[in-house]
């Protein structure tokens, strides 16, 4: 279900699912050896819109995929800091530090995260 492709500018374009493919309130985590990223990265599906962060929680190395969803944020599962769907900037303790958010689109009824480009607004 996950492709890549190359782009003009030589960054990889990843299909993720087909729109509607990741519920609301819910994401799926893309691993690393297929976004070409450091982290796996996960895509985000609240309020009708598509968000990606880098997986991994900035304080508890947990997983934030597995975490909770909700009016634009996401709630790590280990410890609860919460982080920004659209920035990854930490929103409370324990976290201080934010999680790369990436850019993710979608084309023709299909979800395309592109790892390592700014999210637009």
């Amino acid at each position: 279900m996950i492709s890549a492709e190359s782009t003009d500018t030589a960054l990889t374009s990843v299909r993720v699912a087909a729109a509607g493919g990741i519920e609301e309130g819910e994401a799926l985590r893309v691993p690393a050896e297929q976004t070409g990223h450091l982290d796996a990265i996960s895509v985000f599906h609240d309020g009708g819109k598509y968000y990606a962060l880098d997986d991994t929680c900035s304080h508890g190395q947990a997983s934030l995929a597995d975490g909770w969803i909700e009016d634009g944020e996401v709630e790590c599962p280990l410890h609860s800091a919460r982080f920004c769907l659209k920035s990854g900037e930490p929103q409370c303790m324990p976290a201080t530090l934010a999680v790369r958010a990436h850019r993710v689109e979608v084309v023709d009824g299909e979800i395309w995260l592109h790892p390592g480009q700014e999210p637009t607004s």
